[in-house]
Protein backbone atom coordinates (compact mmCIF):
# COMPACT_ATOMS: atom_id res chain seq x y z
CA UNK A 1 0.00 0.00 0.00
CA UNK A 2 1.13 3.83 -0.99
CA UNK A 3 2.03 5.61 2.27
CA UNK A 4 0.02 8.19 0.94
CA UNK A 5 -3.29 6.01 0.99
CA UNK A 6 -2.61 4.65 4.24
CA UNK A 7 -2.00 7.88 6.29
CA UNK A 8 -5.56 9.16 4.32
CA UNK A 9 -6.86 5.54 5.11
CA UNK A 10 -6.40 5.73 9.23
CA UNK A 11 -7.39 9.27 8.92
CA UNK A 12 -4.47 11.15 9.63
CA UNK A 13 -5.07 13.66 7.05
CA UNK A 14 -8.61 14.33 5.54
CA UNK A 15 -8.10 13.60 2.16
CA UNK A 16 -5.15 11.76 -0.19
CA UNK A 17 -3.90 14.41 -1.76
CA UNK A 18 -3.24 16.11 1.90
CA UNK A 19 -1.40 12.80 2.24
CA UNK A 20 0.38 13.52 -0.45
CA UNK A 21 1.43 16.74 0.02
CA UNK A 22 2.70 16.24 3.59
CA UNK A 23 5.44 13.73 2.02
CA UNK A 24 6.05 15.41 -0.70
CA UNK A 25 6.70 18.31 1.13
CA UNK A 26 9.14 16.56 4.03
CA UNK A 27 7.14 16.38 6.41
CA UNK A 28 6.19 12.53 7.23
CA UNK A 29 9.55 10.69 7.80
CA UNK A 30 10.63 7.26 8.62
CA UNK A 31 11.81 7.43 12.01
CA UNK A 32 14.06 4.91 12.07
CA UNK A 33 16.60 6.42 9.13
CA UNK A 34 15.39 10.17 9.55
CA UNK A 35 14.59 10.75 5.75
CA UNK A 36 11.57 11.90 4.12
CA UNK A 37 9.62 9.76 2.29
CA UNK A 38 7.69 9.78 -0.96
CA UNK A 39 4.00 9.74 -1.69
CA UNK A 40 4.68 6.18 -2.94
CA UNK A 41 6.72 4.57 -0.55
CA UNK A 42 5.67 1.10 -0.23
CA UNK A 43 4.08 0.55 3.62
CA UNK A 44 5.32 -2.08 5.81
CA UNK A 45 3.79 -3.70 8.82
CA UNK A 46 6.31 -2.57 11.64
CA UNK A 47 7.69 0.80 10.43
CA UNK A 48 7.46 4.05 12.31
CA UNK A 49 6.33 6.89 10.65
CA UNK A 50 7.27 10.25 12.18
CA UNK A 51 4.63 12.81 11.09
CA UNK A 52 4.09 16.59 11.09
CA UNK A 53 0.62 17.84 11.38
CA UNK A 54 0.48 21.61 11.76
CA UNK A 55 1.70 22.04 15.04
CA UNK A 56 1.84 18.66 16.16
CA UNK A 57 4.50 16.26 15.91
CA UNK A 58 3.08 12.73 15.53
CA UNK A 59 4.67 9.03 15.87
CA UNK A 60 2.62 5.98 14.64
CA UNK A 61 3.48 2.13 13.98
CA UNK A 62 2.10 0.10 11.40
CA UNK A 63 -0.20 -3.09 13.20
CA UNK A 64 -1.63 -3.33 9.84
CA UNK A 65 -2.75 -2.29 6.18
CA UNK A 66 -6.33 -1.48 5.99
CA UNK A 67 -8.25 -2.59 2.56
CA UNK A 68 -10.16 0.86 2.34
CA UNK A 69 -10.53 4.15 4.97
CA UNK A 70 -11.63 2.69 7.66
CA UNK A 71 -13.89 4.04 10.86
CA UNK A 72 -12.26 5.86 13.84
CA UNK A 73 -13.02 3.29 16.17
CA UNK A 74 -10.58 0.58 13.76
CA UNK A 75 -7.97 2.97 14.00
CA UNK A 76 -6.30 1.57 16.53
CA UNK A 77 -6.57 -2.00 15.24
CA UNK A 78 -4.37 -0.47 12.10
CA UNK A 79 -2.03 1.96 13.73
CA UNK A 80 -0.64 2.51 17.24
CA UNK A 81 0.10 6.30 17.79
CA UNK A 82 3.62 6.38 19.97
CA UNK A 83 3.14 10.16 20.13
CA UNK A 84 4.78 11.39 23.67
CA UNK A 85 2.15 12.88 26.46
CA UNK A 86 4.33 15.80 26.33
CA UNK A 87 3.66 16.46 22.52
CA UNK A 88 -0.21 17.06 23.27
CA UNK A 89 0.31 18.69 26.58
CA UNK A 90 2.29 21.19 24.21
CA UNK A 91 -0.75 21.58 22.03
CA UNK A 92 -3.19 22.00 25.09
CA UNK A 93 -0.85 25.07 26.45
CA UNK A 94 -0.64 26.46 23.11
CA UNK A 95 -4.55 26.25 22.15
CA UNK A 96 -5.16 27.56 25.86
CA UNK A 97 -2.82 31.05 25.46
CA UNK A 98 -4.17 31.21 22.07
CA UNK A 99 -5.12 35.35 23.38
CA UNK A 100 -4.12 36.64 20.40
CA UNK A 101 -6.79 35.27 18.44
CA UNK A 102 -10.00 37.50 18.48
CA UNK A 103 -13.55 36.61 17.58
CA UNK A 104 -15.39 37.65 14.26
CA UNK A 105 -16.80 41.16 14.82
CA UNK A 106 -15.14 42.37 18.22
CA UNK A 107 -12.70 45.05 16.53
CA UNK A 108 -9.18 45.55 17.23
CA UNK A 109 -7.90 45.70 20.53
CA UNK A 110 -8.08 48.63 22.89
CA UNK A 111 -4.78 50.69 23.89
CA UNK A 112 -5.49 49.26 27.20
CA UNK A 113 -6.07 45.66 25.55
CA UNK A 114 -2.47 45.40 24.01
CA UNK A 115 -0.58 46.48 26.88
CA UNK A 116 -1.96 43.58 28.55
CA UNK A 117 -1.27 41.05 25.91
CA UNK A 118 2.03 42.20 25.58
CA UNK A 119 2.70 42.55 29.60
CA UNK A 120 1.29 38.69 29.56
CA UNK A 121 3.49 37.89 26.70
CA UNK A 122 6.64 39.30 27.57
CA UNK A 123 6.89 39.22 31.26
Amino acid sequence: MRLDKYLWAVRLYKTRSMAADACQSGRVKLTAEGRELKPSHDVKVGERYSLNIEQLHKEIEVLALPPNRVGAALVPGFMIDRTPQEEYERIQMARRYAFEKRDRGEGRPTKRDRRDIERFKYE
